[in-house]
């Protein structure tokens, strides 16, 4: 129990914050958002698992990575620290960018009519893949959890929980973007979700570049 208090703190932070990223639509998001409205929920909703997928990977080649560099070279953390605050103050600029600009909700399709449940998973898992903001994204937020000396199970319970969050949330954003009432809900609203998005990522950026625990 006393190791649960010490990490928990850092754990549920980063569940946080991808959860505020997840609600900045990027090009997975997009996608899921796209082939949902044109095609089926049914083709969004293997999308959005095979992006979840790959989140999976991305978190666990993250994890691993990281948790042998701070094996070998505990003060590494401090470095993986200021370049995660570096790139959510990055995220923070271009969330406030996009909160000044009148462009509606950009979105795109992938693959045609007809096309399986598992190769729109793949085409999910490949555009995460393929994506090296995830890889960024993953470095920020799982250093956010991390202390120095941290068990191995921290970093596990940070990829599984945000493995599940993105699954829940990916398959959410593919049901509720096959209607036309959301999109238009969300399009109202986008400048005031980017504007909140900026804030968060830039308390969380400010956090990581001042923290040297």
């Amino acid at each position: 129990m006393d190791q649960l208090s010490i990490y928990l703190p850092g754990i549920l932070l980063a569940y946080s914050i991808f959860l505020v990223g997840v609600a900045s639509p990027g090009p997975n998001i997009l996608a899921i958002i796209g082939t949902s409205m044109s095609i089926d929920r049914k083709s969004g909703v293997s999308l959005a698992l095979g992006v979840a997928m790959g989140s999976l990977t991305w978190g666990i080649l993250a994890a691993s990575g990281l948790s042998a560099l701070l094996a070998k070279y505990a003060s590494a953390l401090i470095f993986i620290k200021i370049a995660g605050g570096l790139y959510l103050l990055w995220l923070a600029y271009k969330s406030f960018k996009s909160a000044s600009s009148t462009y509606d909700l950009e979105v795109k399709k992938l693959g045609q009519e007809g096309r399986s449940p598992l190769r729109c998973a793949l085409s999910g898992y490949t555009v995460q893949m393929t994506n090296p903001k995830a890889a960024l994204a993953w470095i920020a937020t799982i250093s956010l959890g991390l202390q120095p000396g941290s068990p191995i199970w921290v970093s596990a319970a940070i990829v599984l929980g945000i493995f599940v969050l993105s699954t829940v949330t990916h398959t959410l954003y593919a049901i509720a973007f096959s209607t036309s009432f959301m999109v238009a809900a969300y399009s109202r609203a986008r400048r005031y979700i980017q504007a909140t998005l900026g804030v968060f990522f830039s308390v969380a950026g400010l956090k990581l570049l001042t923290d040297r625990n």
